[in-house]
């Protein structure tokens, strides 16, 4: 099974980036998923089931621990054919 998930972090800061937004940005790019995009409002992670829960777990106690006051996210099975 494959899965994507997109997720936030807060408090948004629009002059720099927040640590927290680095501390969980760091961690999807250094999981072993198949894609990965950042951007200033929103980031997304693909790959396999396991990895990404994996990256799931780690991005919210890491992200948590950098100051992190919520976040938000969303994980969806892929389907055949859909990226």
């Amino acid at each position: 099974m494959r899965l994507r998930v997109e997720f936030t972090t807060e408090p948004f800061d629009l002059d720099e980036v927040p640590p927290h937004a680095v501390a969980a940005r760091e961690t999807v790019q250094a999981a072993p998923l198949d894609a990965v995009d950042v951007g200033p409002f929103g980031n997304t992670a693909e790959g396999g089931a396991d990895a990404v829960l994996q990256a799931v777990d780690q991005l919210l106690r890491t992200a948590l621990a950098a100051g992190a006051t919520r976040i938000s996210l969303q994980v969806s099975v892929v389907g055949e054919g859909e990226t």
